[in-house]
């Protein structure tokens, strides 16, 4: 069924990423090899590595739970490559908005994790569907209200997941990115 189901691939993938960690740990390599952080380019690896891995096994389930709720619906409207694709792109969008924001105000700690892709799934959910395009159409607003409209929501979500060590700016980066790409269909094969 893995193998069909992008999002039960991905949930298989974050489980094997997780043992990868424990197992390099084994022989000290800490999980922050693992983690996205400025300056990026000391290792670019971590571009992708962060959007799978995961800090503890709480941070793991809470994703992948997160990521089967979602994930499950959108992928039925889409393809595997697309799904996956969307998921890796917004995953490291996110990632890159976390460390470079919190980095610009002096507090720059290196994160991983799916959150942000998951967000970004979330969003297009939201802004993708039927109800949102009758809704989006049937009131006249110009794009940048729009926008304002979808910042204002990403926000509010966003600080409904506040706590510690919550990496906020990549809940936000996600979930706007997945608003915009889903009022845009890019997820239509």
């Amino acid at each position: 069924m893995a193998s069909r189901s992008p999002t039960l691939t991905l949930v298989v993938v974050f489980v094997a990423v997780y043992l990868v960690e424990l197992f390099v740990g084994l022989f000290g390599v800490p999980k922050s090899a693992f983690a996205l952080a400025t300056p990026v380019t000391l290792r670019p690896w971590t571009l992708v590595t962060s959007v799978y891995a995961h800090g503890s096994v709480g941070h793991l389930l809470a994703n992948s739970v997160g990521l089967v709720l979602v994930g499950l619906v959108l992928e039925r409207r889409t393809s595997r490559e697309r799904f996956h694709l969307f998921f890796l792109v917004t995953g490291v969008l996110a990632g890159l908005a976390q460390v470079w924001v919190t980095g610009f105000f002096g507090a720059g700690v290196p994160v991983l994790g799916a959150s942000g892709a998951v967000f970004a799934l979330v969003g297009y959910v939201l802004a993708g569907n039927r109800v949102s395009d009758t809704v989006l159409s049937a009131v006249p607003l110009s794009g940048r209200a729009q926008l304002t409209v979808f910042v204002a929501l990403a926000a509010v979500l966003t600080l409904f997941t506040a706590g510690r060590g919550i990496a906020l700016v990549a809940h936000f980066t996600g979930l706007l990115v997945g608003l915009l790409a889903g009022r845009a269909h890019l997820l239509r094969p």
